[in-house]
């Protein structure tokens, strides 16, 4: 496994899009950075605030074994995404796809092999992008995500939040200074699978943009590998702008083996928000 230092990728790139918004009328959450007094919230408005106020503040030791399972969960969920929804990000595979199909037909003759072909080069990418996939959360979970006091709390200019609802983690963001560049990466947003839909990813964004300027950073930047418009829509809604792309991207844990380039593609996408001139 091709897992080299932490700060080449294992990052935010595979965990993107969480910021998906649950289907229906959502009611706007009350986002604190710390938890108020009870003298600073009316009496009448405490059942509310009780109920949706989310309060974000620094990681604690305490917060590791859910920080890791909201990260691990992420993880997992981009296997089919990355699988099938992938697909549609990358014509040349889909050409080469159906040109193997078509190449089934002219050597077996059989029209019920043919009509396999598509599943057996679905069912492939699948166990590819799952392989992969797994390979990534495993140099993640122990390389930075193993000891993220040490690796974002304790040096200077990075840092490591948590979303707590109801007194519960249920969404995470990291900081990561690049003094050489002066700026700020931002990395591992990823939010609870049962609490999206409430302003929590972005809330998690603008505390990393706070961060940075209180810190003089010239501008803040990611990567991501996210295949869902709503991450990318989220990034652009806290003022992101792409500023590169690249359709094959390789990921920690890839052997780049000719079958895993057949099956296994992603699309990695550069942003940046500039804070000030430098």
């Amino acid at each position: 496994m091709h897992c080299s230092s932490p700060k080449m990728v294992c990052e935010t790139k595979i965990v993107a899009d969480e910021h998906d918004a649950i289907p229906g009328t959502k009611k706007e959450s009350i986002i604190w950075s710390s938890p108020p007094s009870s003298a600073a919230v009316n009496p009448a408005e405490a059942k509310d605030v009780r109920k949706d106020a989310v309060f974000i503040r620094e990681f604690e030791r305490g917060d590791q074994e859910e920080v890791r399972r909201i990260f691990y969960e992420g993880i997992m969920e981009r296997i089919p995404n990355t699988a099938f929804r992938g697909l549609r990000q990358q014509p040349k595979t889909q050409f080469l796809y159906a040109l193997l199909t078509v190449m089934c037909f002219y050597v077996t003759k059989s029209v019920t092999l043919t009509c396999c072909a598509p599943l057996f080069l679905v069912g492939a990418r699948y166990y590819y992008s799952r392989t992969v996939i797994q390979s990534y959360l495993d140099c993640a979970l122990n390389t930075d995500m193993a000891d993220i006091e040490a690796y974002y709390m304790t040096p200077p200019g990075s840092c490591f939040w948590v979303a707590l609802l109801d007194g519960r983690v249920v969404g995470i963001v990291a900081a990561k200074g690049r003094e050489d560049e002066n700026t700020v990466e931002l990395r591992r947003m990823s939010v609870d699978s049962h609490y999206r839909g409430k302003g929590i990813a972005k809330a998690l964004g603008r505390r990393v943009l706070e961060f940075a300027l209180r810190n003089n950073y010239a501008a803040v930047v990611l990567g991501t590998t996210a295949v869902k418009l709503a991450a990318h829509k989220l990034y652009e809604s806290l003022g992101f702008r792409r500023t590169g792309q690249s359709e094959d991207y390789r990921l920690p844990g890839m052997s780049r083996s000719p079958l895993e380039r057949l099956f296994f593609q992603i699309r990695y996408s550069r942003y940046r928000l500039q804070l000030r001139e430098e």
